[in-house]
């Protein structure tokens, strides 16, 4: 007998059950209603809300002193305050949590709020860039890929890229150096003067405070609103016992099991993020980048309103991250944050707790763009695959200094044999005593 072909059902049908259909365009409307959670969570989110930080300096192109409108503006080393070389007047830019109230509201947040810095960087922005200098009228050169600054080199105002610039990577606040460059270099030698018994010759030759770089790390400051549920089982030990003797002794115990849940709600405020691909980087097979992540915290409540004077002296590189890149990240330290919070309630649980299951709802954010105030002494060390970056990182305000040091394999290699001779050699004489 020839085998059954079926027919196709009558009407238009794709392949498998009709339920595999698109649905008529304008026949259904999509009920959100109807989605998975996730899906149905982002379509009933607010659109993202901006928050206008940007200073008056950014509208102009020129930062002026406000007494005399002088545009010879510097940073005053080992402060906030910004000085006038013509008249000498002193001022501090306002802080930004001050002036929008950055620091209020964090309980309430809800959906995304951006801040002007914040916003998404244009896919096509140029990397160089050609900007009028406000002070005489002439056009300056500033390569953005590694700068935020420059003087023009007529009239020498300082030309920040401002608002002129289309990318949005202009930061919303900058935190100034309050540690100079002397006692940065002065830090780092005490650094790695401790470690000089194991240091690469070559890395104690060729230190020199010249290669010590002041720099503003860019980065995203994130107030968030969130809350966690955890379920998992908790053992508390009822009774220790051992079985056997001699070398085959074996402990065992005992324990009551307990399936336990936890929620929790909470804030987050002033949470930094490298934005910066290349300083979140943290390979460390390539680098040593992780050490700037040692030196923080920031005390970013004191960050004041973006003004280009405060990078003068100093180098400075762009973010290259936007909100999005940087939403799992954050994801991921609310997580972390929410166990640390939920610990002190599960501490009678003698034998620890397995977490089985993890929930994170962020129910808020708000984002803001910050420049961040490090010295950074860095050295190559040759080897295989392009051998390895050194970095030793000095806080910019607390002064507060980690880093890796290249050492020299064989005096660690001599140094573990000697110890190892040294303990043999006492327990020997332990053992004959």
């Amino acid at each position: 007998m020839a085998p059954h072909t079926p027919t196709s059902p009558p009407g238009p049908t794709g392949p498998g059950s009709p339920q595999d259909m698109p649905p008529a365009t304008g026949q259904h409307p999509l009920d959100p209603d109807t989605l998975p959670q996730p899906i149905r969570d982002e379509l009933l989110a607010p659109d993202p809300a901006a928050i206008d930080t940007a200073a008056k300096e950014l509208r102009d192109g020129v930062n002026r002193c406000p007494k005399c409108g002088s545009t010879e503006v510097r940073h005053r080393p080992g402060s906030d305050q910004l000085i006038c070389l013509y008249c000498r007047h002193e001022w501090a830019a306002t802080r930004v949590e001050e002036a929008f109230g950055l620091g209020e509201g964090i309980a309430d947040l809800l959906g995304t709020q951006i801040a002007s810095g914040a916003r998404d960087i244009a896919a096509d922005a140029a990397s160089l860039r050609s900007f009028k200098c406000g002070g005489c009228g002439a056009e300056v050169v500033v390569n953005t890929e590694f700068a935020m600054t420059a003087r023009c080199h007529w009239c020498r105002h300082v030309l920040g890229v401002n608002e002129q610039i289309d990318n949005g990577a202009v930061p919303d606040a900058v935190l100034p150096f309050h540690i100079r460059k002397d006692d940065a270099v002065a830090r780092i030698r005490q650094f790695v003067n401790k470690r000089r018994l194991f240091a690469l010759k070559a890395f104690k030759d060729e230190f020199t405070p010249d290669n010590v770089v002041g720099v503003y790390l860019p980065y995203m400051v994130v107030d968030a609103r969130g809350s966690a549920d955890a379920a998992g089982v908790g053992e508390i030990e009822t009774r220790r016992y051992t079985r056997g003797e001699g070398k085959n002794k074996v402990t065992y115990y005992d324990a009551d099991v307990w399936q336990i849940q936890r929620h929790v709600d909470f804030t987050v405020d002033d949470l930094p993020l490298e934005s910066s691909a290349a300083r979140g980087n943290l390979d460390t097979r390539t680098n040593t980048l992780n050490v700037i992540n040692t030196i923080l915290p920031f005390d970013t409540k004191n960050a004041v309103q973006w003004n280009a004077s405060y990078l003068m002296g100093y180098t400075s590189e762009k973010r290259d991250r936007d909100v999005q890149h940087l939403m799992p990240k954050v994801h991921d330290q609310m997580l972390s944050i929410a166990r640390s919070r939920m610990l002190p309630s599960v501490r009678g649980y003698d034998r620890g707790v397995r977490w089985e299951r993890e929930r994170i709802d962020v129910k808020g954010t708000r984002w803001v763009s910050m420049y961040l105030p490090v010295w950074l002494y860095a050295y190559h060390q040759p080897g295989p695959g392009g051998g390895l970056l050194h970095y030793i990182a000095v806080n910019g305000r607390t002064g507060e200094t980690m880093g890796s040091v290249p050492v020299q394999q064989w005096k660690l290699l001599l140094a573990a044999l000697t110890i190892g001779t040294v303990l043999e050699a006492l327990a020997l004489w332990f053992i004959a005593s």
